[in-house]
Formats: structure tokens, sequence, C-alpha cells
């Protein structure tokens, strides 16, 4: 039987005045009440009543209280043991979670039904739901300007292994061997020395020196061809999930080789194994970054206001695997921030997101992109300080001479051919980027190697370093999301889990800026005021002694 609260309504009599006045101020400055008065009622509790009667049934928990333990627990960066014990014993949780009732029902929740309600959570994607109703709360209370922000990503490691292409070939063959044996015993026993080799005692052997580890990859390879041939054709064995995983291990690790006499499995180069490709078997979503490494990473898109006025909040976060390229994640992230009334109107992000087709599009949706351009200018002179018309059409090299002719090249653009002898006598021409042959000196271009020159040309102003600095700040939110909510290393794997906790990650950083920030107002206006009177004072103190 769905259980809920009115948080809204307040108690005749406040139940935590038994705290006395400075406990209670130290609550009242804190995150919680922030949490208790801005937050709790908005949690979207209201998407879990179909999974409950409305009458019947024993009654669940108080959800809006299940949805702030989910939320909390991941801001603290708490285990499952250490949430169970914050929310038995801890006031200021008891305090945020507007938990009145000292009783085992409202004031104990136990490991299994908390891990019950996060698993809900991520089957319902309830956290994104989670993240925006908090950002939107927090944007009504500080009538948030979102026109500036900055984008970035933060690199997740899963609790899996970091293996080695032998131990991810036998961790995958392992993980298939024991589900055969437990579903289908009788043809677990017909593999004989292949399935004993692979068990847990025998890890020994694949503890190769480096000089070996070629031929004992073959070997791994090899197992695991002649283990998926064997089953290929089995009904029962075929749909199993390990059995997939080491289809896929296999097809993205190793090729066939044909001859006339046989077919032989071949290993695949490092570089010829995609970034795609299995990491572990425990953790089948987990991708792979050259830059980074494997696992997962988040996108992050946050205001922030050059005088302070406002608090950096985040508005827009985004879970995909390490593989992912940050050039594919602009577009998604204004879209969605476009969707709640956040979008930026200026934007700063690295070079990445910054390709000139990302910059043309954010454009199109009312977004500047403050970015570095990817690669370098190849001599002094560039293309901007030629002379265009409003038409991008060339009318001058930077020494004054004008094109002897223009014409349409092959694959479009603009071919501007110069007079040779003119150029042969310009004492600048060794800083210059046209092509010299024997009859001309010419230039091509097109609109995006012109667009690219005059952003690289930008780039020198000291307007846009003045604007881009503020990209740096994105660093210090990626630093607080690992040193505060521990996203850089979580105690779950797969997708799901990892997007559950990352999201409500992000969520509890913006619940700690905002009570932050808020607390230092209120301080700010203290030290102003008692300023003020101590001035009032003494300028009347002095008056009278005159």
């Amino acid at each position: 039987m769905i259980h809920i609260k009115d948080h809204k309504q307040y108690d005749m009599f406040n139940p935590f005045d038994y705290l006395g006045p400075k406990r209670l101020a130290l609550l009242q400055s804190s995150w919680a009440h922030l949490f208790r008065e801005e937050i709790l009622h908005k949690l979207p509790a209201e998407k879990l009543f179909h999974l409950y009667d409305e009458f019947k049934g024993r009654r669940t928990k108080e959800l809006f209280t299940m949805l702030g333990v989910v939320l909390l627990q991941q801001m603290e960066d708490l285990t499952d043991e250490q949430a169970v014990r914050q929310f038995a014993f801890s006031i200021e949780w008891h305090y945020a979670l507007n938990v009145t009732d000292p009783s085992d029902f409202s004031s104990y929740v136990s490991a299994r039904t908390l891990w019950a309600m996060r698993d809900t959570v991520g089957r319902l994607g309830l956290e994104q739901s989670l993240f925006e109703n908090v950002t939107e709360a927090l944007k009504k209370l500080f009538e948030l300007d979102p026109s500036k922000q900055r984008l970035d990503s933060v690199h997740i490691f899963s609790n899996m292994a970091h293996l080695g292409r032998i131990r991810i070939f036998v961790k995958t063959v392992r993980k298939f061997l024991i589900n055969l044996k437990r579903h289908h015993l009788d043809l677990y026993q017909g593999l004989g020395e292949v399935a004993t080799r692979y068990e847990e005692k025998n890890d020994g052997q694949f503890a190769v020196k480096p000089s070996e580890s070629s031929r004992t990859l073959q070997e791994v390879g090899n197992d695991s061809f002649l283990l998926i041939e064997r089953f290929k054709d089995q009904q029962a064995v075929v749909p199993m999930s390990s059995y997939q995983l080491m289809v896929r291990l296999f097809n993205e690790q190793c090729v066939f080789e044909k001859t006339d006499t046989a077919t032989s499995v071949v290993i695949k180069p490092n570089k010829d194994v995609p970034s795609d490709s299995l990491q572990n078997p425990s953790d089948p979503d987990a991708g792979y970054s050259g830059h980074k490494g494997k696992g997962f990473q988040m996108q992050v898109m946050e205001t922030y206001s050059p005088d302070k006025s406002q608090p950096d909040l985040i508005t827009h976060v985004r879970v995909e695997a390490a593989h992912q390229s940050d050039a594919h994640a602009l577009l998604p992230a204004i879209e969605d921030a476009s969707k709640r009334e956040l979008a930026p109107t200026e934007l700063l992000a690295d070079s990445l997101y910054g390709g000139d087709d990302n910059v043309e599009r954010a454009a199109e949706q009312g977004v500047t992109m403050v970015s570095p351009t990817m690669g370098s200018q190849s001599h002094k002179i560039s293309l901007a300080d030629f002379s265009f018309t409003d038409n991008d059409e060339m009318t001058a090299c930077p020494a004054g001479q004008a094109p002897k002719r223009i014409k349409t090249g092959k694959q479009g653009g603009k071919v501007v051919l110069f007079d040779k002898a003119t150029c042969d006598k310009c004492p600048r021409q060794s800083d210059c980027p046209v092509k010299r042959d024997k009859h001309s000196t010419t230039i091509s271009y097109d609109a995006k190697a012109l667009r690219l020159s005059r952003r690289r040309a930008k780039e020198k102003t000291e307007a846009y370093r003045e604007a881009y600095r503020f990209r740096a700040g994105v660093e210090g939110t990626m630093s607080d999301l690992d040193r505060i909510t521990g996203i850089k290393h979580l105690r779950v794997r797969g997708m799901r889990s990892v997007r559950v906790a990352a999201v409500l990650k992000a969520a509890g950083l913006n619940i700690l800026r905002a009570s932050a920030f808020k607390t230092g107002k209120r301080q700010y206006r203290r030290r102003k005021s008692g300023r003020s009177s101590r001035d009032g004072i003494i300028c009347t103190v002095k008056e009278q002694v005159r």
C-alpha cells in the first residue's frame, strides 16, 4: 500500500525543538535545511505509485523519504551499511528527510530495502528525474541565469578489475564454464581437460612472462573458438549471456585465417581491437579510452558567473561508455538543457567539443561556442589576414595585391591566382600560405577553412583569453565530484548502476554547492550589517566628542 507524507505541511510544534537553539541553528545553516525546505517535497515519488496498490497490502516505507535516502547515500558516498546507520541515527538526516516519528518503521530501513529502492530507481530511469527536479528547485530558489555555462567530461572507474588481454579471455571462458556446469552438468563433464584447465586453482599457468604472452594468448583464443564451435548448435546453450559474451570477445579479438588445408585462429594486433570491445565480463558495458583508460565517463555542463553572484550548478549530465567521443556530446547537452529552459547563450569547452560542425550547429540553436580550434597554423600569415568582401570573396592579400583571377575548385571552394612576379618581390613571401609553381601563385580555401582561420585569429585577442579563462573552473567541479562524492571510483558496475550513482552524485553536489552559497551570502550580510552598525556607533561617539 502506498505510504506518503505531505512534506509541505508544517507541524504545529517543531519536533526538533528539543535540540535547543544552538544545535537547531546549526541544522538550519546546513544542507539539511535546504533539502528539507526546497527539495524533499519535489522528489518524483509519484512515479513509484504504479508499483503499489493504493489501498491493499502492507504499507511501503515513506516514498519521499526513500528517494531521499537513495540520493543522500550517493551525495555522501556511503556504503549500504553506512547509509542504513545514518538513516537510523543521524539527526541531520532525520531533519533533512523530515522524519519525526522515532519508531523503527519510520526511522529504520534495511540494507536490502535500500538496495531494492536503488534498483527500482535504475529500472525506471528515475535518477534523471531526481536530478532534474533538484536542479529545477535550485534554479527557482536562486533565480538562476543559465546564459554562461561550461562543458567537460569526467572519467569513471566502475567496480571491476583492469584485465590484460589474456585475463579477459580466461575470465570470460571461466564465466561460461561455471554457468554451463551449473545448468548443464552433462555437457560440462564432456569437455574433459579444457574445463579443468580454467578452474580457479589453475590460474598460475596464465601468469606468464612477457616473452610467452603471445603463445598463451593464442592458446586461450583457440580454446574460445573450440568452445564456441562445440556449442553453437546447442539451443539450450546459445542464449546464455555468458556464451554470448564469449562469442563477442572472440569476434573482437580474433580473426580466421583460411588456407588450402585448414582454418586457423589469428589474434588481432592491439591496434586493431576496437575501443568498445569487452573490457571485463563482469562489466560488459564498459568501454576503453586511450587517454583515460577503461570504464565510463559522464558529460557535465554547469553554469558559472564571473562575478560570483550565483552558485555554480550542474545543469546537464549524461553517462556513457569511456570510448564515446566528446565531440558527439555537445549538441545533446544543449538540446537537453533547452527542454528544461536551461540552455546557455555562451558555452565554454575544450577543443574536442569545438569542431567546426559543432560550432555551426550550436550557433543555429543560439549558443556561442568559445573553444580552441584543433590543429595549428602552418604559416605566420593566415587566411584570415587576407581581405574579403561581405560574401567571403577574396579581394587582396595582406600586402595589398589584388587577385588576377578567381575560379571554383574541383571539390568546391575558391582558387585564387595572384601575379607571380609581384609575389616574388614581396618581403613576406616566406610567411605567406600561397602555393608557388612555375607560372603562378595560388591559394585555395572554402567556407570551413576561412571560418577556422578567423577563429584562430580571434583566439589571439585579449577578449577571447578573458572569456575563455573561466573554462578552467570546470576542473574544480570534476575535483569536487571526486573528492566529495567519490564519482571516479564507484562501488557498482554495469551501465544502469553506474548511471544511477553518477547522476545522483551530480545532484548531491548541486545541493552542497547551493547550501554553501546560501550560507556564504548569509555570513556576508551579517558581516556587512555588523560593520555598518559599528561604523555608525563610532561616528556618533566622534560627533559627541567633537
